[in-house]
């Protein structure tokens, strides 16, 4: 099998302004990680992007209108306090929802693969049903999601997000869906201050807050107990990963343990249990990492260990 890499340099022109975490550099350490040799048997496709429609499966078609509307001609604007745009920020929103689309289609339509990366930005996990925040715009993991349903009729759409921050606009979105899922493992108390254990949707979310200064151990552990068993339980079709790398300990904007090593441990347990679910159809998708260096080599261990199947 070949995993597929979908990315797309407008994503790069995505500019937040000097200083900002969510930087064009992010990605670039990404696109230059994953030009090794030891990457040269991905299947590296240029994200499309996505219909106006497909978004709005997920967000309500005023905000859609809204932010597509709101990009600046020239210089930058603030969607809200965290959330910058300027002229490029739509059409990388569009290839990075886009991009997620197009690695559902192949995953399910094509036989030589059955997992797929999308390097894009901005991030989207925060991205609410009508708001932007912390970063987002438009929620990357649950375009791909409904999209899966819609168009390839598989009706059980799972999102592990190992992001430290929690996936509030993923949880928003899918909560009252028993037919969709979502699991987190992130720091609490922290930003966006949702995520408790007593958050269960309709018995479909799964949260595994976990302590500023945890680490392997704690980690680990949250997915061996709680989301691993429950993934299995909810038996998916589909299962997409929001793939932050900012619980790495190196990260600034966070204080949780984490090591490269625990990103390879996380993406081969995932993997393991969509070969038992849903013959191993799995979409990874970008989310936070603010340390270059951390970041590069996390994407590194986890893009290794998607071609390991």
């Amino acid at each position: 099998m070949t995993t597929l890499l979908f990315t797309h340099d407008v994503c790069v022109e995505h500019h937040t302004g000097d200083h900002h975490p969510e930087s064009p550099d992010r990605l670039r350490v990404v696109q230059a990680a994953l030009d090794g040799d030891q990457f040269d048997d991905l299947d590296r496709r240029e994200a499309p992007l996505a219909s106006r429609d497909q978004i709005a499966r997920v967000h309500e078609p005023a905000y859609v209108d809204s932010v597509l509307a709101a990009i600046p001609a020239s210089g930058h604007r603030h969607l809200d306090p965290d959330t910058v745009i300027s002229p490029a920020s739509g059409d990388a929103a569009l290839r990075g929802a886009g991009a997620v689309v197009a690695a559902v289609d192949a995953v399910v339509g094509e036989q030589s693969t059955n997992n797929a990366f999308c390097a894009v930005r901005p991030p989207g996990h925060h991205a609410e049903r009508d708001r932007s925040m912390g970063f987002c715009l438009f929620n990357n993991v649950a375009v791909g999601a409904l999209h899966a349903r819609t168009a390839h009729g598989l009706q059980r759409a799972a999102v592990v997000d190992f992001d430290v921050h929690h996936g509030n606009g993923t949880q928003h979105m899918f909560e009252a869906d028993k037919d969709l899922f979502y699991a987190s493992s992130h720091q609490a108390p922290f930003y966006p201050g949702t995520g408790a254990a007593s958050e269960i949707g309709v018995g479909n979310v799964v949260n595994a807050p976990l302590a500023a200064g945890a680490g392997s151990k704690e980690f680990r552990d949250a997915f061996e107990r709680i989301i691993l068993p429950s993934l299995r339980d909810f038996d998916p079709d589909i299962l997409l990963i929001s793939a932050g790398f900012d619980a790495h300990a190196d990260d600034p904007l966070a204080q949780m343990r984490l090591t490269e090593d625990d990103y390879r441990w996380v993406t081969h347990e995932i993997l393991a249990a969509a070969a038992d679910c849903c013959e191993g159809r799995v979409v990874s998708v970008l989310e936070g990492g603010y340390d270059l260096e951390a970041l590069a080599h996390s994407v590194d261990v986890h893009v290794r260990e998607l071609m390991t199947v």
